[in-house]
């Protein structure tokens, strides 16, 4: 969460005149509700289940895409696995320090359903630092990984451009 992926990928998709998707988005348009509404309503459980299918559909489609996950995809069910198994993917982690992370949410808290009942900068990092604990195994698999602390957008999309011509 906060970490640049769905304005990077964005970015990045029109640099190389791919296209873009990001999952949850693709899951709210498939679902035809709100991924907070699918998760209130559903369950994390069938929202996982979900996830996993239409993240194995996109990937499975041999065509130019940048696609946003959600922070905790790779880290359910067999998602890395699929991601780093299937030939054309390319998975970047795009890491961010807990405090760039708290500073990028902290005035977002509202808008963002997982963070809203958050009212202090402690308990931010606290959940920050509990969950980045929890996923950086899964997110440390991918096969680049980019420091994003203190650099613009322009920046980061250029190191990945060199990353990925490598």
């Amino acid at each position: 969460m906060a970490s640049g992926k769905s304005t990077l990928g964005r970015e990045l998709a029109v640099k190389l005149n791919y296209d873009f998707i990001d999952l949850d988005d693709y899951i709210e348009a498939k679902e035809n509700t709100s991924v907070s509404n699918i998760f209130k309503t559903r369950g994390e459980i069938y929202f996982r289940s979900i996830e996993t299918k239409y993240l194995k559909a996109l990937i499975e489609n041999d065509h130019n895409l940048i696609l946003s996950l959600g922070g905790g995809t790779p880290c359910y069910g067999n998602n890395m696995e699929m991601l780093l198994n299937t030939p054309h993917v390319k998975s970047i982690y795009l890491k961010a320090s807990i405090p760039t992370l708290v500073a990028r949410l902290k005035n977002e808290t509202c808008k963002r359903p997982l963070i809203a009942h958050l009212a202090t900068d402690e308990q931010l990092t606290e959940f920050i630092g509990k969950h980045l604990f929890e996923r950086t195994q899964f997110y440390a698999q991918s096969q680049l990984t980019l420091l994003t602390d203190n650099k613009d957008s322009v920046t980061i999309v250029d190191e990945i451009m060199r990353q990925l011509i490598q």
